[in-house]
């Protein structure tokens, strides 16, 4: 493990992955309450789509929070950095619902000596690679891939299922589903089921 003070001078992305229920938001928690006994200065973000728990927290299947911002896209993260380019450390939570243009704030902040860390679902539900976090995995110099319990087999789960009315999702349901009546579960790749 690197010590905090390389990150601070080098710039760094870090990516915390996994699927839904592996504990990301938790680590990234831990990871940014040692920034700051450290004394670093820790701009923590959110996207506002995701309000499951609370709207200015980024919330933990376990209860944990911690203040956030919340920002409807990569723009407005953009916009409130440059209103506050004295920080040290950029956390970002759920990145995956930020759009392409966060891959570019990521290495901006990177490139300038920050130290970036990113936490968020490396598959969707069809157990495809999600969104910008395979290509933000890319270009990070530490990639944490987490797992959870498979609910089926409770083997390590790699995979987020997806379950509508208590049935697995259809290969053809939109990847971000808003306002349905569904739920999701960690499965391992033998137990994930996707109804083609």
């Amino acid at each position: 493990m690197v010590d905090l003070m390389e990150y601070s001078q080098a710039g760094s992305i870090e990516m915390i992955v996994g699927p839904m229920y592996a504990g990301k938001s938790e680590e990234l928690l831990r990871r940014i309450n040692r920034a700051n006994i450290a004394g670093l200065k820790v701009l923590v973000f959110k996207p506002a789509i995701d309000d499951r728990y609370s709207v200015d927290n980024i919330a933990c299947h376990n209860g944990k929070q911690m203040k956030c911002i919340a920002v409807e896209d990569a723009q407005r993260l953009q916009s409130y950095i440059k209103e506050n380019p004295d920080y040290d450390v950029l956390a970002i939570d759920e990145v995956q619902f930020l759009g392409e243009e966060i891959i570019q704030v990521c290495k901006d902040s990177a490139d300038s000596g920050k130290r970036v860390i990113c936490s968020g679902l490396d598959m969707d539900f069809r157990g495809e690679p999600f969104q910008v976090v395979p290509q933000l995995m890319a270009l990070a110099e530490y990639v944490t891939k987490l797992t959870a319990v498979c609910v089926v087999c409770k083997m390590p789960a790699t995979r987020t299922q997806r379950l509508v009315n208590g049935k697995p999702a259809k290969y053809s349901d939109p990847i971000i589903l808003v306002g349905a009546e569904e739920g999701y579960e960690a499965r391992c790749r033998k137990c994930h089921e996707v109804i083609k």
